[in-house]
């Protein structure tokens, strides 16, 4: 039976899409993935350029509210920034949780040049990090 996954952000913008991706890309075979915000602020178009960059799609991925997602009996919940962590709401399952604070791509500043490198240098993190998860 599969695992139920759940990366969880503040926004459901930018990290979570990508780690979304990127477990999808790694373990999708033995998981079902879900991503979700206590906000919802639509998928960044940076996010979903760089993955594009890296061979995966992400733009039918969709941002959504935690809420959403209440009913679900999650396996792992993975929360990848410290402000979803702290108010991730309490799922009604023996979820084991992951916790790892990753920088905020959107809020990188400067040229369009300089914004994508930080969107890429997380978006690495972040892989690495997928890619080290182990279930």
């Amino acid at each position: 039976m599969k695992k139920n996954i759940l990366v969880l952000c503040t926004g459901n913008s930018c990290r979570s899409q990508l780690a979304e991706g990127y477990l999808r890309h790694f373990y999708g075979e033995i998981a079902n993935l879900y991503s979700a915000g206590v906000e919802t602020h639509g998928v960044n178009p940076r996010a979903i350029a760089t993955m594009k960059e890296d061979g995966i799609d992400i733009s039918a991925q969709t941002s959504n509210h935690v809420d959403e997602y209440l009913d679900i009996p999650f396996d792992l919940i993975f929360t990848v920034c410290d402000h979803a962590s702290e108010r991730c709401p309490v799922f009604p399952s023996s979820a084991q949780r992951i916790h790892h604070n990753f920088t905020d791509p959107a809020k990188a500043t400067g040229t369009e040049v300089e914004i994508m490198a930080e969107f890429r240098r997380v978006r690495e993190e972040i892989k690495e990090f997928c890619r080290m998860l182990e279930f």
